[in-house]
């Protein structure tokens, strides 16, 4: 392609983001700057741009490949460049212009999740156990190595635990002379299992078997051996022939094979080979049924009453819709909740990430706004395959709105679990240094995997930001005399 007509495309690339991001400002209805670089990186994304990015690469001119956080400052910088070589004269944006949307999201990840650490700029995030509420010991230690915001899950123990928990971390705070933000995360309306039935001869089910899913057992009429209690049982009226239904993380994948007045009758169609037991309080999830759940159940109005008055984030669970945004938004104004106060969406099924622009479109500019990539959530319901792209996505849509990710689950999982971690694991972990913020899970060895993070993200900063390759000066190849 000649210089000319390159150009002339890439005139008309910028003409179509234009008009493309309109439409999606016009649907949000937010006309604020905010969103504008949002709008235009969903615009530019629905094109095919890989030949386009070919021929820039080889002029040596910035193929577009980490516009994230700019897109029309990018767009206008490669346009300037190749124009001045056909002496077609085309404004360069200036140093302040083109890494405006870079400062934009540090800012606002320092708003929501403070200020880093002056060695590394990902933050780290670890759950608390309850061993937390008696040992303020535990958590000077988890400062010290490298802990900057700690996640109290409101699903489990209750306010006694979750104040001493507070009295604590305050207590570690002053010991260890470093301040320490708090996320609490919402229960939201989890679907479980309830009560299991097995047959007395075997207690596994294995690929084949049937399972009946209903609001009350047992339902001897039914002839189905396995019977499992849904809760909330109102989802089973929403399950219809075909639908998928995955129980346990995805342990056991089933398929609706009858809908009955008492539920449904599900087919295991994946299992490992020596079968799963069903065993109760586990989730439930259905990747390809909506299911109209209020994201805010009465527990979590409860809990809201505690978290404004002692959290600096708050973690909604189920958020799906633009409405759930809204809803939780009222709520907190509500109650008087401090403006500071923010709100971390957490991604978990497939709708949300659907609808994850229109989730931001509705938040932004209300309250401090981040995402969580619930990467285990998100596996049961969009599948490991798609989760392996998806979570790549979530990360550069978010960097378009700038808005800060906590890159959460199984983070180091067998180091904390079991005190060693997989080759595997660590490059999950350096991979997720492209995040503002690293969740870490409760564990017997979270102290050792808080540390070996702390060291990864620390190191990884020096060789990449967010798509960005930095050449940092390689040391263990130096020609020696």
């Amino acid at each position: 392609m000649e210089d000319q007509a390159l150009l002339q495309e890439l005139l008309a690339l910028r003409e179509e983001v234009l008009q493309g991001a309109e439409a999606y400002l016009q649907a949000w209805r937010k006309p604020g700057p905010e969103l504008h670089n949002l709008a235009h990186y969903l615009a530019l994304r629905q094109k095919d741009l890989r030949d386009l990015q070919v021929e820039l690469a080889w002029r040596g001119l910035s193929s577009l490949g980490r516009c994230e956080s700019r897109v029309l400052p990018n767009l206008d910088a490669v346009i300037a460049a190749l124009g001045a070589k056909v002496r077609l004269p085309f404004p360069t944006p200036t140093k302040e212009v083109f890494f405006a949307g870079d400062r934009a999201l540090a800012r606002n990840a320092e708003i929501l999740l403070g200020q880093p650490p002056p060695h590394r700029q990902g933050r780290i995030m670890v759950t608390l156990p309850t061993e937390a509420a008696e040992d303020p010991g535990l958590l000077a230690h988890l400062l010290n190595r490298g802990m900057d915001l700690a996640r109290i899950n409101l699903a489990h123990d209750g306010p006694e635990v979750w104040e001493r928990m507070l009295v604590n971390l305050h207590l570690a705070e002053a010991m260890v002379g470093k301040r320490c933000r708090v996320q609490m995360d919402l229960s939201g309306p989890k679907v479980r299992t309830g009560r299991v039935i097995s047959p007395p001869e075997r207690k596994k089910v294995l690929k084949g078997d049937r399972i009946l899913l209903a609001a009350r057992i047992p339902q001897p009429e039914t002839l189905v051996p396995f019977q499992v209690e849904v809760e909330p049982q109102a989802v089973l009226a929403h399950l219809g022939l075909g639908a998928q239904v995955w129980i346990d993380d995805a342990k056991v994948a089933a398929r609706v094979v009858e809908v009955l007045p008492q539920g449904v009758v599900v087919e295991v169609e994946a299992v490992k080979p020596g079968g799963k037991r069903l065993k109760e309080g586990k989730g439930l999830n259905f990747p390809d049924s909506e299911l109209p759940l209020v994201p805010l159940t009465d527990k979590d109005l409860q809990d809201l009453g505690f978290a404004v008055r002692h959290a600096h984030l708050v973690g909604y669970s189920f958020v799906q819709r633009p409405e759930d945004v809204t809803l939780l938004l009222r709520t907190l104004d509500r109650l008087e909740a401090p403006k500071e106060l923010g709100v971390v969406l957490k991604l978990e099924t497939r709708l949300a990430v659907r609808n994850l622009p229109s989730l931001l479109a509705t938040a932004v500019g209300r309250r401090p706004v981040g995402v969580m990539i619930a990467r285990g959530d998100l596996a049961a319901e969009i599948g490991w395959l798609r989760l392996s792209e998806m979570q790549e996505e979530l990360l550069w849509l978010c960097e378009a709105a700038h808005v800060p990710v906590i890159w959460a689950t199984q983070v180091l999982e067998s180091l904390v679990k079991e005190g060693v971690p997989t080759r595997a694991e660590l490059t999950d972990a350096a991979l997720a240094a492209r995040a503002e913020c690293v969740m870490v899970n409760k564990g017997p060895h979270v102290l050792e995997a808080v540390a070996l993070l702390d060291q990864v993200l620390a190191r990884m900063q020096a060789h990449q930001h967010k798509k960005t390759a930095r050449l940092r000066a390689l040391y263990s190849w130096r020609a020696t005399p």
